[in-house]
């Protein structure tokens, strides 16, 4: 065997030799780098996609799929409590004020009612006012009015001290401190007037906030399905109202002495074919606007009527209304529901079927 024909060898089994070393370790550092529970999880690439974020379906830590959502009005668990924000946190960083403010005067108004209309219909309340409301509830104690939050986790300050701390998170599970407390005492008042009421407490909002008017319109359907006399749907939010210094603002005014949290009633306009009733929802607006001003003089904010949908394109009966913002407390936001609720009953009773 020649000189040429034993180099020639040689090299070829020396680039083996490099490329298998190569290989070994390549697959070394991939296992390194994917910790994924298991082969077949290494090769399927197991993501899910919901509301267009990716996640891994299953990692070391669990190797169990995903909990089952919960039915409906069913309470979170303790563990899904701790897990989104922690309880009784001492405050750290620095204390930001805390300011009270009337919010009054919207772009147009008609007697004790103010509106912020920020579309391009040309609005007379006035007629509105005048006009029946769109549906009416029967006097049978059956379901009739449904109360949910899509953004279950909204919050309220405990204390009203004049202050807040820049660690302050107005987002909880703890469904005391937040939107569903004022819900629950809104359904309250409600079922005292002998109105059929029913709270849903399902957390659309958590653990993802992405995709929270998706999963309470499924909420809304099944419980159309389980109580088809619903008419009125009410989506319970708190509003937000900060600075740029950091100032957070609080919507209040004072009926008998005490304090309570402005609430702002939201109806939408939408001309393109999926809200063709959205002229009845606004008569529902206003006709409850006008009632809460009458009951409690200075309870609402300007309805904001604008160019959105919010799931109110459910039924014709269906509002979005924002209690207070999460720099009002707990205490100011709960009596507002509850005044709210005397308004609504008064309302609905003056239309019995």
């Amino acid at each position: 065997m020649n000189k040429r024909r034993l180099k020639t060898i040689f090299t070829m089994l020396s680039m083996t030799a490099v490329i298998s070393v190569c290989m070994v370790m390549v697959i070394y550092r991939a296992s390194g780098c994917l910790p994924l529970a298991d082969d077949a999880a290494l090769i399927a690439g197991r993501l899910s996609f919901i509301n267009g974020s990716a996640y891994a379906a299953y990692t070391e830590e669990s190797t169990q799929a995903p909990a089952a959502a919960r039915p409906l009005a069913d309470t979170p668990t303790e563990a899904e409590n701790t897990a989104e924000h922690p309880k009784n946190t001492t405050h750290t960083g620095d204390s930001l004020p805390v300011e009270e403010l009337y919010v009054g005067n919207g772009n147009m108004s008609f007697d004790n009612i103010s509106v912020r209309n920020t579309t391009d219909y040309d609005l007379d309340i006035e007629s509105v006012l005048r006009s029946d409301l769109p549906f009416s509830v029967e006097n049978n104690h059956s379901v009739q009015v449904l109360v949910y939050h899509t953004h279950s986790c909204e919050s309220y300050m405990t204390e009203d001290t004049g202050e807040y701390y820049d660690d302050f998170y107005p987002r909880s599970t703890d469904g005391d401190q937040g939107v569903m407390a004022v819900g629950e005492k809104l359904v309250e008042v409600l079922k005292e007037h002998g109105i059929g009421a029913i709270h849903d407490t399902t957390l659309h909002d958590y653990p993802s906030y992405e995709g929270s008017y998706a999963r309470s319109w499924e909420t809304i359907e099944g419980y159309r399905e389980k109580y088809p006399d619903i008419k009125v749907t009410i989506d319970l939010h708190r509003d937000s109202m900060t600075a740029q210094d950091g100032t957070k603002y609080k919507p209040t005014f004072t009926h008998d002495g005490y304090k309570a949290a402005q609430i702002m009633i939201m109806s939408g306009y939408d001309t393109s074919g999926y809200f063709d009733f959205w002229d009845e929802n606004l008569n529902f607006a206003l006709k409850l606007q006008k009632k809460c001003e009458d009951m409690y003089p200075d309870m609402t904010r300007p309805l904001n009527f604008g160019e959105y949908t919010y799931n109110m394109n459910f039924n014709n009966g269906s509002l979005l209304i924002e209690v207070g913002t999460d720099a009002n407390t707990v205490e100011e936001a709960c009596r507002s529901g509850g005044y709210l609720g005397e308004a609504l009953a008064s309302l609905l009773t003056d239309n019995y079927s």
